[in-house]
């Protein structure tokens, strides 16, 4: 048995549609394509070492290929290790060092930078690109299978193993590897299938990333274990996901996606086929849900979760999809508000702020080898502390108000402050720094730098930006610098973000 695999693959019908990937030639799949593709992978990975509970890096370009092979690891009984395509070797070295994977893979135009890494850390690297038709083998992995290659039967893996580890930055810029089991991801995508309603007639627009919580399990677990197909684009684009809407059910997606698609007039027309939108990975603004739902007469369903948990609350599906909430608990899991500043454990009551903590079979297992940050924020009983701030109001509706530790989300991903502000205060010439996340219309928050430079130094933003290029994924990269003589701070020294929050606020409005 393979518990993860058995509920995405197992008992489908060979000839139902599974994926369709648009381009010249559109390539269709079936779900016995994906049960024999991913097979022979999986047959690959274990001839080059891989072995029951062995970390596989992958950071590679999105494709139907990247997605066979996160059911190949699993099945080959690996632990999948997706990675952000936007973080620079000097990230992905961290990454590998810590997992310790047996294989990295990376993008065939990128192993010039990757394989010194994956060789330090005694890790084999393998490359894998992007197929542009059929016979192209886009990367030494797929050249590398022989003819006839065939798995014969699934590793198995029981539901406490390890399924995944997903890396959430840290504030005090070392990542943390969130690890996943099989039910964990099993059982919140079970969950999802029947909370919204998927069935094997859906056909959902795929236009997030796979390296991802949202893109990767959310929507392909949740499509796979309904039986539904999929339209797998490589990136999201709204002229093209608009022309895809009359014959699809489904979309998910980002704030971001909303925004563009509502600036398109075709948008009204188009979306009358659809039966759902769901939103998540960043607070979803209410005036982009109350003008979707003028134009489309349809409510995009909001969520809420995180790497370390999926999925935790929905909209509902049926009754009122409220903007500015998130929802009711999902079935099977309990949601409590607390005091974050008590001592002891102290429920608030309804209405009251106070920091957001879960239970429930979604809960990930833990941090990789970080046993004493999994024991502050993971109790012994199975309550998770998000690090969110929320209340549930009169209709029992959960709100998210607010977030600890000064996360930022731009464009649907985490950026943690201390992360950015440590490379930039090792700069030459720079005293201190703040970094800050403010409303943008497109990303939802955009990332701002405040730098206090060195007595008698002079700065520009160009040179800043300019070293950060190469040390920070491009999503973290602040839009905007600004240079002061000091940083605000209140009697005990601590800088003032809310004041800087504040000033900056109009920072990015059209």
């Amino acid at each position: 048995m393979n518990h993860l695999i058995d509920q995405l693959l197992t008992g489908k019908d060979a000839a139902a549609p599974f994926a369709e990937v648009p381009g010249n030639p559109t390539r269709f799949y079936t779900y016995g394509d994906a049960a024999e593709i991913s097979g022979r992978y999986a047959a690959r990975l274990i001839e080059l070492g891989v072995k029951p509970g062995d970390r596989v890096a992958v950071q590679v370009p999105k494709s139907i290929e990247a997605l066979m092979l996160y059911l190949a690891v699993v099945r080959a009984g690996g632990v999948f290790l997706p990675l952000n395509t936007a973080y620079t070797p000097s990230e992905v070295s961290y990454f590998v060092g810590d997992a310790e994977p047996v294989l990295v893979f990376c993008d065939p135009k990128d192993e010039a930078a990757i394989r010194p890494i994956a060789e330090e850390n005694g890790a084999r690297i393998e490359t894998l690109g992007v197929s542009t038709g059929p016979g192209d083998t886009a990367g030494s992995f797929l050249a590398g299978l022989s003819d006839g290659l065939s798995l014969g039967a699934d590793v198995p893996r029981g539901p406490d193993d390890l399924a995944a580890i997903l890396y959430t930055s840290g504030t005090t810029g070392r990542s943390k590897g969130a690890m996943l089991s099989h039910d964990n991801l099993a059982s919140n995508s079970a969950t999802l299938v029947g909370h919204w309603r998927f069935t094997p007639s859906d056909v959902l627009i795929h236009a997030l990333p796979i390296y991802h919580t949202h893109g990767l399990f959310v929507a392909t677990n949740t499509v796979m274990i309904s039986g539904a197909s999929i339209i797998f684009l490589p990136k999201f684009d709204a002229k093209e996901v608009i022309s895809l809407m009359p014959r699809a059910t489904a979309l998910m997606g980002v704030p971001t996606f909303y925004v563009r698609l509502i600036a398109e007039p075709e948008l009204g027309e188009a979306s009358k086929s659809m039966r759902l939108f769901v939103s998540g990975s960043a607070p979803l603004l209410a005036e982009t849900h109350d003008r979707f739902r003028e134009i489309t007469g349809m409510a995009i369903l909001e969520r809420y979760g995180m790497t370390e948990t999926n999925m935790n609350t929905s909209n509902p599906y049926d009754g009122d999809r409220r903007a500015g909430t998130v929802g009711f608990p999902l079935p099977g899991v309990e949601l409590r508000i607390v005091d974050p500043e008590a001592s002891e454990l102290k429920i608030l009551p309804q209405g009251e702020i106070g920091m957001i903590q879960v239970r429930g079979p979604n809960v990930f297992k833990g941090y990789w080898r970080m046993p004493e940050k999994t024991a502050e924020e993971l109790a012994a009983d199975g309550w998770f502390t998000t690090g969110d701030l929320g209340k549930v109001d009169e209709r029992e509706y959960v709100h998210i108000v607010g977030r600890g530790k000064d996360l930022i989300i731009s464009g649907g991903f985490n950026v943690y402050p201390k992360e950015v502000e440590s490379v930039i205060d090792e700069l030459p010439g720079v005293d201190e720094s703040a970094v800050i996340g403010v409303p943008h219309p497109d990303f939802g928050e955009g990332v701002i730098a405040v730098v206090v430079p060195r007595a008698g130094e002079t700065l520009d933003a160009a040179t800043i930006e300019a070293a950060l290029k190469d040390k920070l994924a491009r999503f973290k990269q602040p839009k905007l610098i600004e240079f002061v003589d000091s940083l605000p701070r209140n009697t005990m020294g601590k800088v003032q973000k809310n004041v800087l929050r504040e000033k900056h606020a109009g920072a990015f409005k059209p």
